[in-house]
């Protein structure tokens, strides 16, 4: 047979094929046909030795939501998809801050896992009830092995896909900056450039930091295994200006996290704030900016004490008399101690995980020590006024120098004189459209100058109060040694 019958023969098949597939659909009933459709799959399971698990873009009632697992199978896949596939589809998912790529529909990619090769397929097909939140189209990935490995599949692998999918997913978004207003949180991106590349700080305390930050962020067995709630907390204190908010930054773009700025004054009672810190998400920073300034939580033990010992005294002269209700105060307090450690490390900071908290405080001394215990504030980080290994840090990002004949009297300088980094780096901003540092090196070094006089005169003022105040004291001193005789 010449090669032009055999396909006139081939067309002739295929064109009897669908004529019959036609008058099938047509005139056989639907539910006939969805019974043969039924047992020729299960003639097929019977022959064929793969299994095949499909992951639907849509879930829910009436598939109005989309599908986390879904989501999470298409970023893992972008990698695989790249690289594999012919046939692409390009964009820039919502809050992602890069390009991302995934097989077009009826693609194939293949992928493999402790030795075992598994194929993933993209498919659509059309909805059986289109309407106005459902789209006529509803897409789906099909995941395709053998059916001797199924415990494997469903289990440690479909885990790790999920898990590496999230990762991702959690690397290319965008992060976000909230702000608690009327019980609410509301954001804005975050674009802070600060990095621990650019901050001012000794060389070994910030590896330190950086390295504490990833053990955290990678802990996840860990604290389900001694049975702690997935939280750190960090207390960052020292003098304004030393960057507490510069480093801040840097932990959120080192981690990957949201940035929840939680402002005390604003939330009306501890009801509240549990509402809101309930609405936290995984993966993320809550700062308590200036901890001390944010609420009197310093000094209500010691007026409820005081008022206590007075209710006492009172009761004590005049039996009858019921001491004064608690409600004032409490008004004025909105937020109590209580109730920020109850969420803290109380049975409500179980609820979401990989979550840091961090205070910040200028007068550490301040606090009340309940609320920065191991526990709470698990990792205190003093930031102080900047010193020679500090500046050299500066140098290098603001004049690209790692050495100059200047540096040798601003370390003498440093060591004598307190500037904080920002007011270092202040100095350091380029004085001439020359680009030469030495003008930016003098301005610190005339800077640390008159920071040193400064620092020089406060000194011997603070001498003479401390001295006259001892005269003073020796005066009244005398004078009662007079009245007594």
């Amino acid at each position: 047979m010449e090669a032009k019958d055999m396909f006139a023969n081939l067309g002739s098949i295929i064109a009897s094929s669908m004529f019959v597939w036609a008058m099938f659909q047509q005139y056989v009933p639907y539910q006939l046909q969805h019974n043969i459709e039924k047992y020729c799959q299960i003639l097929v399971r019977f022959v064929c030795p793969y299994i095949q698990i499909r992951f639907d873009e849509l879930t829910g009632d009436y598939d109005m939501f989309r599908s986390e697992a879904y989501t999470a199978i298409q970023a893992y896949l972008s990698s695989r998809s790249s690289t594999q596939a012919k046939r692409l589809k390009a964009d820039i998912a919502k809050n992602s801050q890069s390009l991302a790529l995934r097989m077009d529909d009826h693609e194939e990619v293949a992928d493999e896992f402790q030795g075992l090769k598994l194929w993933w397929a993209s498919g659509k097909e059309a909805s059986n009830t289109p309407s106005y939140w459902t789209p006529e189209e509803k897409r789906y990935y099909r995941l395709t092995c053998h059916k001797r490995h199924r415990e494997l599949i469903l289990g440690p692998y479909l885990n790790h896909v999920i898990k590496e999918g999230k990762a991702i997913e959690a690397r290319n978004r965008q992060r976000k900056l909230y702000t608690n207003s009327d019980s609410k949180w509301s954001h804005v991106v975050l674009k802070h450039p600060a990095s621990f590349q650019t901050l001012a700080m000794d060389p070994e305390k910030k590896k330190e930091i950086m390295e504490d930050l990833i053990a955290f962020s990678t802990a996840e067995e860990f604290y389900e295994r001694v049975g702690r709630a997935w939280k750190r907390g960090y207390l960052l204190y020292g003098p304004p200006g030393t960057g507490k908010s510069s480093m801040i930054a840097a932990m959120a773009n080192l981690l990957g996290y949201d940035l929840y700025d939680l402002e005390l004054t604003s939330v009306k009672n501890n009801t509240e704030l549990r509402k809101l810190l309930m609405e936290v998400s995984s993966k993320s920073i809550i700062l308590i900016e200036d901890i001390d300034c944010s609420l009197d939580l310093t000094g209500q033990r010691k007026k409820k004490k005081k008022k206590n010992e007075k209710d006492e005294a009172e009761k004590k002269k005049d039996p009858q008399q019921k001491p004064e209700k608690e409600e004032k105060e409490t008004e004025e307090s909105k937020v109590t101690l209580s109730g920020l450690l109850n969420f803290i490390d109380g049975l409500w900071s179980a609820c979401g995980g990989e979550r840091l908290i961090v205070f910040t405080t200028n007068y550490v001394e301040k606090l009340d020590p309940a609320l920065i215990r191991s526990g709470r504030m698990d990792k205190h980080i003093e930031l102080s006024y900047c010193r020679f290994e500090a500046f050299k840090g500066l140098a290098k990002n603001y004049l690209q120098i790692e050495s100059h004949p200047l540096f040798g009297r601003i370390r003498e300088l440093l060591e004598e004189a307190n500037l904080s980094p920002a007011d270092v780096a202040e100095h350091l901003m380029p004085k001439r459209a020359s680009g030469d540092p030495t003008f930016s090196l003098e301005s610190l070094i005339q800077g640390l100058q008159k920071a040193k006089e400064e620092a020089r005169l406060k000194a011997e003022e603070d001498a003479k109060k401390k001295e006259q105040a001892a005269k003073e004291e020796a005066k009244d001193q005398e004078k009662v040694v007079t009245a007594d005789e």
